[in-house]
């Protein structure tokens, strides 16, 4: 009788557990993410909802599951204000337990979440902001600049400018930190390989007329007339210029910061000519296009830089939080530091101390409108720029994580 009463009791427990165990897995506490983007400003095409839905498919891709909970996304529009994206990633944190927040933001927004996740012990992932100052002066334990920053863009086009004869220049800046961060990379750059910096102004961000800015261009003479902008603000600039005939008097214009929306926005019998770094081409090759019909079935449109780093961005943190098997911050980015990156957007990307990862970059020109062949037929790709090369070197590096000989 006592084996038969212990038996009984046996299995009401074990089909107790059968009962708890599946409501327990449908009650696990969701993994959030917290994706903060321009949903409807001047960077909205570039990030904005693209980026949401590039993040989305990963997340779905990965098996929309990580340490056995489920996975949550939380978007939110910054409307390119710094207190607000500041506000709503610490009510994230504070309030939603996300454990990380990647961004499509201005570089002024990056930095102040720069500061928030180290106060609050928590990864960032920086996917539109371009300040060089992220990985450099400004760098963090817990942060990840992940797709470019002013560094490799003016050490791309500049240097490839510079070297081709443009050898003195003129600066339309945006007067916020990327556009002076990108200005000063730039001219760093000219006046290393030879060359001089005539002049520059700056231009509020979002301005409608641009007529005054480059009419000083104009008149500085300068070969190059580069503007350090980006956005519509980049599609106005170069709008304007054509309109005034500015390339026509022998001056040519660089986009410093130039997207495949901007392009597709502009047109190729405006933009023709254009050259510009990229981070990704949706056309490069047979995986950046696989991504790109996909993600062209869902958002209608071919992914930027930012929305296709992003994806990867994502995955590559997912498969670090599984590697280590935990949600703690710190074991996350040091797998994630560790664990290469092999992708569509990046072969052998590798994320160093100071935060940059480090992956391949490409020197674009916008197609003329005959040598196009379909509708996102915008650009071909005239060099590749090895990681190595693109970013700032760590020797070069005032990033207190990075450990210098003594």
């Amino acid at each position: 009788m006592k084996l038969a009463r212990n038996l009984t009791a046996l299995a009401t427990l074990v089909a107790s557990a059968l009962l708890v165990t599946p409501t327990s897995a449908q009650n696990a506490k969701p993994f959030r993410i917290g994706a903060l983007v321009d949903m409807s400003g001047i960077y909205s095409a570039h990030g904005g909802p693209g980026m949401v839905t590039a993040v989305n498919m990963a997340i779905e891709d990965f098996g929309g599951k990580v340490l056995g909970r489920p996975i949550e996304v939380l978007s939110a529009n910054y409307q390119n204000k710094v207190d607000i994206a500041a506000a709503r990633a610490r009510e994230w944190y504070d309030r939603d337990d996300v454990n990380v927040i990647i961004e499509s933001t201005d570089s002024a927004a990056a930095l102040a979440l720069q500061k928030l996740g180290v106060e609050k012990k928590k990864i960032t992932i920086f996917a539109g902001s371009a300040s060089s100052a992220l990985t450099n002066a400004e760098c963090s334990p817990y942060s990840v600049h992940y797709v470019y920053d002013t560094y490799a863009l003016s050490n791309g086009t500049g240097l490839a400018v510079t070297k081709g004869g443009g050898d003195s220049w003129f600066f339309i800046t945006a007067d916020y930190a990327f556009g002076h961060a990108l200005e000063k990379d730039t001219a760093d750059v000219v006046v290393k390989n030879g060359g001089k910096v005539l002049g520059a102004v700056r231009a509020p961000l979002n301005s409608p007329d641009f007529s005054s800015y480059l009419l000083q261009g104009q008149a500085s003479k300068a070969k190059i007339i580069g503007l350090a902008n980006a956005g519509s603000d980049a599609q106005n600039s170069v709008r304007q210029a054509s309109e005034f005939g500015i390339t026509q008097g022998g001056q040519k214009l660089v986009t410093l910061l130039m997207f495949l929306h901007d392009v597709k926005g502009l047109g190729l019998k405006v933009a023709q000519g254009l050259q510009f770094t990229d981070g990704f081409y949706w056309d490069y090759d047979d995986d950046t296009r696989a991504f790109a019909n996909r993600f062209f079935a869902r958002h209608k449109g071919m992914p930027s830089m930012i929305q296709a780093g992003a994806y990867s961005a994502t995955m590559h943190y997912l498969k670090a939080v599984t590697a280590a098997g935990s949600d703690n911050t710190e074991a996350i980015m040091a797998k994630m530091k560790e664990m290469p990156i092999n992708d569509f957007f990046a072969k052998n990307g590798k994320i160093r101390v100071d935060g940059r990862m480090v992956h391949d970059m490409y020197l674009a020109e916008v197609k003329k409108p005959a040598d196009s062949k379909e509708d996102w037929d915008l650009l071909k790709i005239n060099a590749v720029i090895p990681g190595d090369q693109a970013f700032r070197p760590l020797s070069q590096s005032v990033c207190p994580l990075v450990k210098k000989p003594s």
